[in-house]
């Protein structure tokens, strides 16, 4: 039988696994993860730090009903004309830095064998991302409109920084998956026309995408909320995975239309009479297999999914630890 590792990487590469395989997100259950995202220290300091302040002066702050997850302070932005993003935008030297040491480290915090488990590098920074992040969501969107070739050139402004550390980290990473990162959606629709998400953003994309391209490796994106009108450009610049593909798109249509040119990773969401307290094993088991059923016919699919909480929530902690005994009790039934 083929590794976690293995089955998950042979689906990447649109050839069909022999069992379901399961993306956690780097998270441990059973064995190793069959995958981890690897985030280079040099751009995800917040991450490590108590000052939880990024390098680019953004504060984060984490928030109590996603187990302390972190998102930026949402008052005190530290850019409010984009005119004057290079009197605050600054890029930290890449001078003397030694790639080799901060690639050992990072693999030795995360404890894990390359062998076991693929190593996908990337970040949690996106560049849409990042500029709501410097302004805030109403001056960030009206930026956008405002003054498109200012927001154009700071964006390429932190492309050229982000690639350049990445070409830098991917020759000492050997990474199995590339990853690229931007949530520009809710869950009821996009926050951009896609026609803005074309002019502003494929381009970026595009770049660092070419890095992972040049290596031959599968490229996923992450990308939450009602996001699938944007995926037709990315398969174009080499996207071949999307997580969490959430059930507020019309992923039959997108696994229809794409095939296994296109991993739709995850596809189930807790919502409903799953968030109930009195859930029941029976009615979790028969929302995975529903999602499993639609989802897994000719590959192309990949399980992602767990309910989210504050931290010590037992009653999440049992639901959860009923959807992972569902999701085992099923992955070997459809290959």
């Amino acid at each position: 039988m083929l590794s976690p590792k293995e089955n998950l990487l042979k689906d990447l590469r649109g050839d069909i696994p022999e069992y379901v395989p399961n993306y956690t997100m780097g998270s441990s259950r059973n064995g190793p993860p069959s995958s981890c995202l690897i985030e280079p220290a040099l751009v995800s300091r917040h991450k490590n730090l108590e000052s939880k302040v990024d390098i680019w002066g953004v504060e984060y702050v984490p928030t109590e009903s996603t187990n302390g997850m972190l998102i930026p302070k949402t008052h005190d932005f530290i850019l409010d004309d984009i005119r004057k993003w290079r009197d605050v935008i600054k890029a930290p030297s890449l001078e003397g830095v030694d790639w080799e040491k901060m690639v050992a480290a990072d693999i030795k915090r995360h404890n894990l064998d390359q062998s076991k488990t693929a190593f996908e590098l990337g970040s949690h920074f996106g560049y849409f991302q990042l500029l709501m992040s410097f302004m805030g969501f109403t001056n960030g969107l009206c930026a956008m409109y405002e003054e498109p070739d200012e927001v154009k050139a700071l964006l390429e402004f932190l492309c050229d920084f982000y690639c350049d550390v990445m070409e830098h980290y991917a020759a000492h990473c050997d990474p199995d998956i590339w990853n690229l990162a931007d949530d520009t959606a809710a869950w009821a629709a996009p926050f951009i026309s896609p026609e803005m998400y074309r002019e502003f953003l494929i381009p970026l994309y595009d770049r660092q995408a070419k890095i992972g391209r040049d290596r031959g490796l599968p490229i996923s994106m992450h990308n939450c909320g009602k996001s699938e009108c944007f995926f037709d450009d990315l398969v174009k610049i080499g996207v071949s995975a999307w997580n969490p593909a959430q059930t507020c798109n019309d992923l039959d249509s997108i696994k229809e239309k794409n095939g296994n040119r296109l991993v739709i990773c995850g596809g189930w969401d807790g919502r409903g009479r799953l968030l109930e307290d009195d859930v029941t094993y029976e009615e979790i088991y028969d929302s995975v297999k529903n999602t499993l059923d639609r989802l897994t016919p000719g590959g192309g699919y990949v399980f992602m999914g767990f309910f989210l909480s504050a931290a010590g929530d037992m009653k999440t902690m049992k639901k959860n630890e009923m959807l992972y005994k569902a999701f085992d009790a099923l992955k070997n039934k459809y290959y």
